[in-house]
């Protein structure tokens, strides 16, 4: 991608409002927008960013044994009276009431869908164990949104039911989400301590929390829970045992804030200068910097391994913007791309590029001609750097 064809939009100037690293870093990197309080628009880059995070998230829940599928956003609100739970979930909860005078909630959390789905089509034991997951928007009426997108009015989340015979099945499938969990913090770059924790109005007996570290004091970003019969018993999701007789599953749930690991990330991964992304998650894997746009040697060589990296399937892109080297190294420091690949000085007085590695903040000179096996080599012994 040439960024004058795409759609990156840097500023030197964070919003008033950014309490945090990650929402001043986000803005002034071109990622995201606000389009109202509390409600966020995913520019390009931050899309990117997204959607790995996403494809990360996926990726270890289906090699956890979950089984994905996608439930409405809006939801009839008598399936939380059935629960219980309709009134406990306050004004963080938005609700409306339809044409039909039905009264309709925009979900925040979805147990209470699931366990109608089960119940409707689960009646054996033979059928269990199950654990069902979703990635979908959540709505949060915040009384005051802060922070950016990790305390939004909607956001993107992942989360997961769990449906077993026994007190025992519900252990073996909590430990085996909490090594999924540790698994997708791990790849998206975060350090994180895990901590044991408040049920609140989610329920159940039993709940650990992922807690990223960085400087906003609620980086939250997974959590677990150990609900019991709690939904089962109030919605009677029953089945027949092995004995024939009914009895409620013993279900579990399991939340990551997808986009909060995006905030997460950047938390824990910056210096003074910007972003200072993990490869799996980088919205480009390099950058690709001709000092000076104008310079035909200098462009026709910045073309040459843009051409030979998107080839090799690199996600590159190359900075062909009109302006001062200043203010191209400087936006490549603030949007935080892993490698930078530098045609100037060094290639007029004997044709190498350097090759910057971000994270390390060090140059490597390479001969123009093997810049782009040098780069592939890196981002293949670095596992990560290639389009899905």
């Amino acid at each position: 991608m040439r960024w004058t064809r795409y759609f990156m939009p840097t500023s030197k100037e964070a919003p008033k409002d950014a309490e945090t690293i990650s929402h001043k870093l986000m803005f002034r990197a071109g990622l995201v927008d606000k389009t109202s309080s509390g409600v966020y628009t995913y520019l390009p880059a931050g899309y990117k960013v997204l959607r790995k995070v996403e494809g990360i998230v996926r990726d270890e829940m289906n090699k956890a044994g979950a089984v994905e599928l996608l439930m409405p956003a809006l939801q009839p609100a008598s399936l939380w009276k059935e629960s219980g739970r309709l009134e406990k979930m306050g004004d963080e909860m938005i609700r409306f009431t339809d044409r039909h005078k039905r009264l309709m909630v925009f979900g925040p959390t979805h147990e209470e869908v699931i366990t109608d789905i089960v119940r409707r089509y689960i009646n054996s034991w033979k059928q269990l164990p199950v654990t069902l997951y979703q990635i979908q928007t959540k709505f949060r009426d915040e009384m005051r949104p802060r922070f950016g997108i990790v305390r939004a009015r909607e956001f993107l989340m992942k989360d997961a039911y769990s449906f077993d015979l026994d007190e025992k099945g519900l252990d073996e499938t909590y430990l085996r989400m909490k090594e999924a969990y540790k698994n997708i913090f791990t790849r998206s770059g975060l350090v994180f301590s895990i901590q044991q924790a408040d049920s609140g109005v989610i329920g159940g007996k039993f709940s650990e929390e992922f807690v990223a570290e960085g400087e906003c004091p609620e980086l939250e970003v997974g959590h677990l829970f150990k609900l019991g019969k709690e939904y089962s018993e109030a919605m009677k999701a029953v089945f027949v045992n092995r004995e024939g007789k009914e009895q409620p599953a013993v279900m579990g749930c399991y939340g990551i804030g997808v986009s909060r690991i995006v905030a997460a990330a950047v938390e824990g991964n910056y210096d003074e200068k910007g972003i200072i992304w993990p490869l799996s998650i980088a919205p480009f894997s390099v950058l690709v910097i001709p000092v000076k746009a104008d310079d035909p040697a200098l462009r026709e060589a910045a073309d040459k391994i843009y051409g030979a990296l998107t080839k090799n399937n690199v996600e590159v892109l190359l900075d062909d913007r009109e302006g001062s080297a200043g203010f191209k190294f400087s936006d490549a420091d603030l949007t935080g791309i892993p490698l930078w690949v530098v045609i100037g000085k060094k290639f007029t007085e004997n044709g190498k590029a350097e090759i910057k590695i971000r994270r390390e903040n060090r140059f490597v000179e390479v001969e123009i001609d093997n810049a782009a096996k040098w780069i592939s080599d890196y981002l293949k012994e670095h596992g990560q750097g290639k389009r899905e």
